[in-house]
């Protein structure tokens, strides 16, 4: 009877969070629709854009340099035969996103993927330098959103919309030397968290993606400064590529997932730290909410409980 008992505990856990589990699953397709990337030119953005037009979408991609956005428009031509638009800005200038945004046309799928990292101790950080990622990283996610909002939530009948916004391990768990990078990355759950709530009735869908080191051109200049410290730790989850976190990165929107993982590493750290975010899987749900019951009964007194 015990052992009967212990079985329909889980089972009764699981029936309950198929009904409770919000929101609901969807399908957010690509093909034929405005796929807008910040960062574009290269790394992880390049990747996406090249994704995304290979399947069809009409893509848009933003970046400060002119020359890079050139040669990404003609890689991505060559590869797949697609034209994309090029629009050249900084993330901190909140009237040149917004120009941008509004001659790129309705958006449907908004990819804030552009970022900026230092790796360096906080007492050796100079704070025009934490301002700077702070700036870039947080604030031109909330000018992107802020610009593409208003026509994203008009797009009668175009089916459902995606924001997408390029996080980190480093914003999952703190990582020494990236004390700035990780409190900007940080910042980007607790504005997605929050906006879902405010767009779900739009049908617009916030997927926040995790990946860990990523064998981009920014990584390779972090790597000439980064900690030793640093490195050890970092060396324990492994780099990725860009088009691994690409892939990853356009089948978790595809699927309207909040949170995308890159590797195992990352789901670890998802259902470790799943606080109260959106969930669609409500098998993770149960994980996620095991994990936690598992970590309260090992970590935490609570002396108003009894037993």
């Amino acid at each position: 009877m015990a052992l009967l008992f212990l079985l329909l505990l889980p089972l009764s856990l699981l029936l309950l969070l198929s009904f409770l589990v919000r929101p609901r699953p969807t399908k957010i397709p690509i093909k034929s629709r405005h796929v807008f990337i910040t960062g574009g030119s290269s790394g992880i953005g390049l990747a996406l854009a090249h994704r995304a037009a290979a399947e069809g979408a009409r893509v848009s991609i933003l970046a400060r340099s002119p020359g890079k956005l050139e040669e990404a428009r003609d890689s991505i031509r060559l590869a797949t035969g697609v034209d994309v638009a090029t629009f050249s800005a900084d993330v901190r200038d909140f009237d040149a996103v917004r120009q941008a945004v509004d001659a790129a046309g309705p958006i449907d799928v908004l990819v804030c993927n552009h970022g900026v990292f230092v790796a360096q101790e906080l007492e050796k950080q100079d704070v025009d330098g934490v301002k700077f990622m702070i700036d870039v990283n947080l604030m031109g996610t909330f000018h992107l959103i802020k610009a593409a909002l208003p026509g994203m939530k008009n797009r009668a009948g175009r089916g459902p919309g995606s924001i997408v916004l390029m996080s980190s391990q480093a914003g999952q768990v703190g990582v020494y030397g990236y004390t700035a990078y990780s409190a900007s990355k940080f910042g980007l759950r607790g504005l997605g968290e929050a906006l879902q709530q405010e767009v779900i009735a739009d049908d617009i869908h916030i997927s926040l993606v995790f990946p860990p080191d990523t064998d981009t051109p920014g990584f390779v200049e972090e790597m000439k400064v980064r900690p030793e410290v640093t490195n050890i730790i970092a060396a324990s989850s492994g780099a990725m590529k860009a088009d691994e976190v690409a892939d990853k990165t356009l089948n978790g929107i595809k699927s309207g997932s909040f949170i995308i993982t890159c590797n195992f590493d990352g789901i670890m750290l998802s259902v470790a730290t799943a606080g109260l975010s959106p969930q669609r899987s409500y098998l993770m749900a149960f994980f996620e909410a095991k994990s936690s019951r598992t970590r309260q009964g090992r970590n935490h007194y609570d002396p108003f409980s009894f037993g």
